[in-house]
């Protein structure tokens, strides 16, 4: 599997809290954010923190990590679980897509598409450094 990043997500009530507690606190680095999410760079990973907001199959509140695997493509990535008997839930949205799972164990998993991952972390840093 072409795995690009890996990260970690933490929904999250305490959203301001622990958004601090990652910045201030652990002094992370911030590759980018959006309102209610934060995403760190976390060693030779990343670690998202995104306000819970109980998605709709309540996946959030049951799981409250999620292991999040980058591919180039989301789509084929899916499938290739689909065809191993592996239920999917394949979401496109305007930040990008994703393809949330889980293991056998019932803990969340999804892939995320590289490009706009990518895309934000860029967009991220122009507005942390803006050219002079």
């Amino acid at each position: 599997m072409d795995l690009t990043r890996t990260g970690f997500i933490l929904y999250v009530n305490e959203y301001d809290a622990c958004a601090a507690f990652y910045r201030e606190i652990l002094g992370l680095s911030v590759l980018f954010e959006q309102p209610d999410l934060t995403c760190f760079a976390f060693g030779g990973s990343y670690l998202m923190v995104e306000r819970d907001d109980e998605d709709l199959q309540g996946h959030h509140r049951e799981h409250p990590t999620c292991l999040r695997l980058n591919v180039p493509d989301v789509a084929a990535r899916a499938e290739a679980l689909r065809q191993r008997g592996v239920d999917v839930d394949l979401q496109v949205h305007d930040w990008g897509t994703v393809a949330k799972f889980e293991d056998p164990a019932g803990n969340l998993c999804a892939f995320k598409d590289d490009a706009t991952f990518e895309r934000q972390i860029l967009d991220g840093q122009r507005e942390q450094h803006p050219p002079r």
